[in-house]
Order: C-alpha cells, then sequence, then structure tokens
C-alpha cells in the first residue's frame, strides 16, 4: 500500500514561499536593506556573478548601503552592475567601498512597488494551488488504484486543504508586512 507523502507538498509549498521572501526582500522601500542588492550579479572573472561573492554588503545608517569589494580589479564592474540593476540606486565608488545613498521612495514609486508585490504574492498564491493539485490528482489515482479507501481519500485530501490554506495564509501576511514596509513615510 503507498503511502500519501504530505511532508513532500508541504516543502513545495514551502519552496515557493522562500521564494516569494527572496522577491520581496528586492523590493526596495525607503530604508536601506543588504536583500535590495543580493539579485545584482556583476561580470567579473569573466562570468556573471553575485554581488554576494565579490563583496561584502553591509548597511551602516539606515538610507545608505556600503559594498566593500574584495578586489580593486572588478569595483568598476560591480558599480555598474549596481546602477544598471533597475533599483533606481546611483553607487559612489571611493577606492575598494562603494556607498550607495538610498534615495527617499515618491509617492507614485510606493505605489508601483506595491502592485509588483502583489504580483509576487499571486504568483506565490498560483504556485501553492498548483502543488495542492498535484496532490489531489495524486490522491485520485490512489483511490481509483484501490491504494486508499475514499474515507482515506476524504480525511488526506482536507489535510492537504489545511496545508494550503495556512500557506495562502502566510502568503498575505508576508505581503502585509512588505506593504507596510513600502507605504511608512
Amino acid at each position: 500500500m503507498a503511502t500519501f507523502d504530505l511532508k513532500d507538498l508541504n516543502r513545495r509549498m514551502q519552496g515557493a514561499l522562500n521564494v516569494f521572501n527572496d522577491d520581496l526582500k528586492g523590493l526596495r522601500t525607503g530604508r536601506a536593506s543588504v536583500g535590495l542588492l543580493e539579485p545584482v550579479t556583476v561580470d567579473a572573472y569573466g562570468s556573471q556573478m553575485p554581488l554576494t561573492q565579490v563583496a561584502t554588503l553591509s548597511a551602516p545608517e539606515p538610507r545608505l548601503l556600503t559594498v566593500q569589494v574584495w578586489d580593486k580589479s572588478v569595483v568598476a564592474a560591480v558599480e555598474l552592475a549596481i546602477r544598471d540593476g533597475n533599483l533606481g540606486l546611483n553607487p559612489i565608488a571611493e577606492g575598494q567601498m562603494i556607498r550607495v545613498p538610498i534615495p527617499e521612495l515618491t509617492e507614485d514609486r510606493r505605489k508601483e512597488l506595491v502592485k509588483v508585490a502583489h504580483k509576487y504574492a499571486e504568483q506565490t498564491r498560483v504556485a501553492i494551488r498548483n502543488v495542492r493539485r498535484d496532490g489531489m490528482e495524486v490522491l485520485k489515482r490512489q483511490e481509483k488504484g484501490g491504494e486508499i479507501s475514499q474515507d482515506e481519500h476524504r480525511d488526506i485530501s482536507a489535510e492537504v486543504q489545511t496545508l494550503t490554506d495556512e500557506h495562502i495564509a502566510h502568503v498575505a501576511e508576508m505581503l502585509g508586512n512588505k506593504e507596510q514596509e513600502i507605504l511608512q513615510v
């Protein structure tokens, strides 16, 4: 008798939440956060490398990020990557240290960022529902194949739905927190 793997569904749903969390980190708020620069890739040593592999990121002040580049030969590439990263940032190089002042967000830009956050949230909800659908299809096949009874199918389906609802609620909570963070003036 095959068993239904609820842990696998939970792991896959959690994976969607992790991607959503990373997407939200990349959205700029009015405050400095090293997560803002994590998606930036630098053309260094003949390949595209994550910024975190060529420099140390820190946020010494609420409106300033610093990037301490380890190798002075890639300082210009790092500065260019930050400038071209579509983050609206203007880095200033001082030796191997790059200062990245975080400009004040306009009201329109804040609203735009909230819309982007909502788009990310919807993509995550769809991903979670797709995991649920996959799980429900496996349950149907197991019931048709005689591996589980109708009662087991109904009970496990309820567990899958509860798991889905918990993850969807977590998306809403994360979105609400990010929205508040973006809209704070």
